[in-house]
């Protein structure tokens, strides 16, 4: 028989996650008036508080990219709006997202008053824009995070790593972090419910309050220079990296050569 959290308490951790995220888009009013250092911590510990309202444990492995690093782009897997949480607790970023996003209420303020870089992916003439917007923000020290596949999965497998994104790391030369998301049960096996597959956020969020507990792991592993690769080098070597972290076959539509990606 399957342990779901009793409805009480659902009810409960609904009612304290509520308030945290007025409570943030409060906070998200103000954020911007604020130092970076300082804003760094307001929203760690923002999304600290909301993996604890939820039960959710966070582990991290690998190194984690100092400060001193001057540029650094991350590039993860894609498995549920918990994503952005988990790595705002872990190492402070800004993102990219679709711009449907920036029209959700509530949460469309919160999210552009934070900083997040929006695209308009039914127009591929805005890769170009918003590529450049990632290269301004790198070389001004702060973190950015692109979800190269492009939609979210079950946690069970990879999608195709797009490169279009990561163009911005090589016209910043920056360091491109490959980061891998996954999601557990107690029990070990991979947390399904923790997954953003229904289009509502309402049914995801039902199936997350309905876990006693999920241990979220994020794994950094170990940067890549850009130096003379291409993007597309970039998008398989990320690829490949999240694939080895999460135990998970590459999910290629067919064998590439390095050769053949630099003739693309």
């Amino acid at each position: 028989m399957q342990n779901t959290t009793p409805l009480l308490l659902r009810s409960i951790r609904l009612l304290k996650l509520c308030c945290h995220v007025g409570s943030g888009y409060l906070q998200s009013i103000v954020y911007p008036y604020f130092p970076v250092p300082v804003q760094r911590t307001m929203m760690q510990r923002w999304a600290t508080h909301l993996l604890t309202i939820l039960n959710i444990k966070l582990r991290y492995h690998g190194r984690l990219p100092g400060w001193e690093i001057p540029r650094a782009l991350f590039a993860a897997n894609h498995v549920s709006w918990l994503d952005v949480c988990v790595l705002m607790a872990t190492c402070p970023t800004r993102f990219v997202a679709k711009a449907e996003i920036s029209r959700w209420p509530l949460l469309g303020l919160l999210s552009k008053n934070v900083g997040t870089l929006f695209i308009e992916r039914s127009r591929r003439s805005d890769t170009v824009r918003i590529n450049q917007h990632i290269s301004d923000v790198l070389e001004t020290s702060e973190r950015v995070t692109v979800f190269p596949e492009g939609t979210t999965t079950n946690g069970k497998q990879l999608y195709h790593f797009h490169a279009s994104l990561l163009q911005s790391a090589i016209t910043a030369d920056a360091l491109l972090y490959p980061v891998a998301i996954g999601y557990r049960k107690a029990s070990g096996g991979v947390c399904e419910e923790a997954a953003y597959i229904d289009p509502s956020l309402w049914v995801s969020l039902q199936n997350i309050l309905s876990q006693p507990n999920i241990v979220a792991e994020v794994t950094f592993s170990q940067p890549i220079a850009c130096g003379s690769k291409n993007r597309r080098e970039l998008a398989r070597l990320a690829e490949r990296a999240i694939a080895d972290a999460l135990s998970l076959p590459i999910p290629h539509k067919k064998t590439e050569k390095f050769s053949d990606l630099r003739a693309e």
